[in-house]
C-alpha cells in the first residue's frame, strides 16, 4: 500500500528549514526571539546539543495532508500537480520522506558537509511500529505513521483527528530518524521537517528561487517546463524543480541534486537580498516556520542560529550516498546499497579536517606534512576509552579495553555497571570521530554526553556484548567519496547557484 501514482512522486527538500535557522541573527527585536523559540513541537527523538559539532536531518514529507490531518484544498493541490482532494482520500500520495538530508556541522558553525539518501535505496528498518522491517528508506515514515495510528484508533476509538494525527506522525519522525542512523551509523542530534504545503508555503515568502539548468526540461507529471540556463522560479515552479524526476538522464539521484542545488541557492539568495535587515521579511518567514515547519522541540535555535550565521553556501558542500545499482525487491524498483560503506564515507567525511587556508606556505598539499612556517604538524592525541561492563560475562571490560588498546586508543577505567541490555558508546568534546569508529564495532551509534569527559569514549557494555574484532585499522580513516556513477560529485557553486539536469 506503499507505492503511489505518477502524481505523487514529490520530494519537497527542506532547504527553506535549514535557511530560515541561519539567517535569524541574534538581537534582531524581541518578536523575532519570541517567535525562534515558538519553533519545535516534537519530542520524536532525544535532542543533542545545539551548538558545536552536530548531525541535522532535514525531511521533506510528501503528504497531500496537513498536520492535523486533513486533506489540502483543491484549489492548493491543483497548483502543485497534486492530485485532487478525492484521489487523496482514495490513497494517491502517502507519507513517504522523498527527501532526506543529513548534514554535519562541524564545530565553529562556518563549515558543513551534506549528504541526500536516495528515497530508493533498499534498507533495514530501525525502530519502526508494525510488522514491515525492510523497505525502501523514504517508506519509514508512513509505515510506522500508519499503524500507529491503526493501534491509536483501536485503543482510543474516540480520539480526535489532530491528536491521532499528531501521534501517527511523531511515530514516524522517531522511526526516519533511527532508520538513517541504522544506515549511517552517525548520532542524529537534531531533525526539520516540512510538508507539501508549507514548503510552498515558505518558497512564497522567499519570492521564489534562482536556479540554473543545464538543459531544457519538460514535464507533464511535475509541471516543470523549464528552459535550460539561470532563471528565477515563483514558489509552484520551486516546487516542480525539485519534484521532478521523470525525463532526468538519472531520474531520482539527479532530482536529489536539484534539491542540493535549491539550498545552495536559497542560502545564497537570503544572503544577498537583505532578509537580514528586514524585520518584516524575518517576520514573515518565521510566521510560517510556527505553522508549517517541525522540529524537535530540544532543539536552541538561537544558540543554533548565533553559531551557524557565517556559514555560506561556498562552505556547504552536498553530495549523494552512492548505490550499488538497481534491482526489483518484493515488486518494487529499489536501490541496492552497501551499508559499510555508506557508514565509512559518512564518517570520513563528517570527520574530516577543514582545508589549508590559502596562501600558506604549504596549503597545497605539501608532501611532508608540515604545518604552517614549515613546523611539523602536531599530530592528534589518541582518545583515552574507558569501559564499563554491564552484564554478568567477568573481565568482559577488561578484555575489550585491552583489544582497544592494541588498535591504539589509550586504555581508561575499567569497571562494572548497571545491568544492560543495549550496549552504549558516549563521548565527550574532541573524541565524536573516534566513538564512531568505535560504535560501529559494537552496532550502535556514538551519542554525545556533557558527562564524559574531553578527549574521552565511554563504553557501557550490554550483557550480550562480546569482545570486537578490532585492528589498527578500525581507527578513522578517509574514505574517498565516489565522483562517478549516477549520484555525479558534490553540488556546490561559488555563486550559489549550481547548475544541475
Amino acid at each position: 500500500m506503499w507505492s503511489f501514482s505518477v502524481l505523487g512522486k514529490a520530494a519537497y527538500p527542506v532547504a527553506c528549514v535549514l535557511a530560515a535557522l541561519i539567517l535569524t541573527a541574534s538581537g534582531v527585536s524581541y518578536v523575532v526571539v519570541r517567535d525562534v523559540a515558538s519553533i519545535g513541537g516534537s519530542h520524536a527523538i532525544r535532542s543533542g546539543p545545539s551548538t558545536g559539532p552536530q548531525n541535522i536531518l532535514l525531511m521533506g514529507l510528501e503528504s497531500r495532508r496537513d498536520w492535523n490531518g486533513n486533506i489540502l484544498p483543491n484549489s492548493i493541490l491543483k497548483e502543485l500537480h497534486a492530485g485532487s482532494r478525492r484521489g487523496v482520500a482514495n490513497g494517491v500520495g502517502g507519507n513517504a520522506t522523498n527527501t532526506l538530508i543529513l548534514i554535519h556541522i562541524f564545530a565553529g558553525g562556518k563549515r558543513a558537509v551534506g549528504f541526500s539518501i536516495p528515497r530508493d535505496d533498499w534498507v533495514t528498518f530501525a525502530d519502526t511500529v508494525g510488522p514491515q522491517q525492510v523497505g525502501k528508506i523514504d517508506q519509514a515514515y508512513g509505515v510506522s505513521m500508519y499503524y500507529e495510528e491503526g493501534n491509536l484508533r483501536a485503543k482510543y476509538p474516540n480520539m480526535s483527528q489532530d491528536r491521532l494525527a499528531f501521534l501517527g506522525n511523531e511515530a514516524g519522525r522517531a522511526a526516519a530518524v533511527a532508520t538513517v542512523e541504522k544506515l549511517t551509523g552517525v548520532h542524529i542530534d537534531h531533525f526539520a521537517e516540512v510538508n507539501l504545503d508549507g514548503f510552498y508555503e515558505l518558497a512564497k515568502i522567499f519570492g521564489g528561487v534562482e536556479v540554473c539548468l543545464k538543459h531544457a526540461v519538460h514535464d507533464r507529471n511535475s509541471g516543470a517546463n523549464f528552459r535550460a540556463g539561470y532563471q528565477h522560479l515563483d514558489a509552484a515552479q520551486a516546487l516542480a524543480f525539485v519534484r521532478q524526476r521523470d525525463g532526468l538522464p538519472n531520474g531520482d539521484l539527479d532530482r536529489t541534486h536539484r534539491q542540493q542545488a535549491f539550498i545552495d541557492s536559497v542560502i545564497h539568495q537570503l544572503r544577498t537580498e537583505g532578509t537580514f535587515a528586514s524585520l518584516s521579511k524575518l517576520e514573515a518567514l518565521l510566521t510560517a516556520a510556527k505553522q508549517y515547519v517541525i522540529t524537535d522541540a530540544g532543539w536552541n535555535l538561537l544558540d543554533f542560529a548565533a553559531q551557524a550565521r557565517g556559514l555560506t553556501s561556498g562552505n556547504f558542500v552536498f553530495h549523494t550516498l552512492p548505490i550499488k545499482g538497481y534491482q526489483v525487491i518484493d515488486g518494487q524498483d529499489a536501490n541496492v546499497v552497501d551499508p559499510a560503506y555508506i557508514k565509512a564515507i559518512v564518517h570520513s567525511a563528517f570527520s574530516a579536517s577543514p582545508p589549508a587556508k590559502q596562501g600558506s606556505r604549504h596549503g597545497h598539499g605539501h608532501k611532508h606534512g608540515h604545518g604552517h612556517a614549515g613546523k611539523p604538524a602536531k599530530k592528534a592525541k589518541p582518545v583515552t576509552v574507558d569501559v564499563f561492563n554491564g552484564g554478568y560475562t567477568t573481565g568482559l571490560a577488561g578484555r575489550v579495553a585491552v583489544a582497544l588498546h592494541k588498535a591504539g586508543y589509550l586504555a581508561g577505567q575499567v569497571g562494572d555497571t548497571a545491568y544492560r541490555t543495549s550496549t552504549a558508546v558516549l563521548y565527550g568534546k574532541g573524541s565524536a570521530a573516534d566513538a564512531r569508529q568505535i560504535a560501529a564495532l559494537f552496532g550502535t551509534t556514538a551519542v554525545a554526553s556533557g558527562l564524559v569527559p574531553a578527549g574521552h569514549v565511554r563504553i557501557l557494555l550490554a550483557a550480550t556484548a562480546t569482545v570486537p574484532k578490532v585492528t589498527a585499522t578500525a581507527k578513522p580513516r578517509r574514505v574517498a567519496i565516489p565522483t562517478k556513477g549516477a549520484q555525479g560529485g558534490a553540488v556546490s557553486a561559488a555563486n550559489g547557484v549550481p547548475c544541475v539536469n
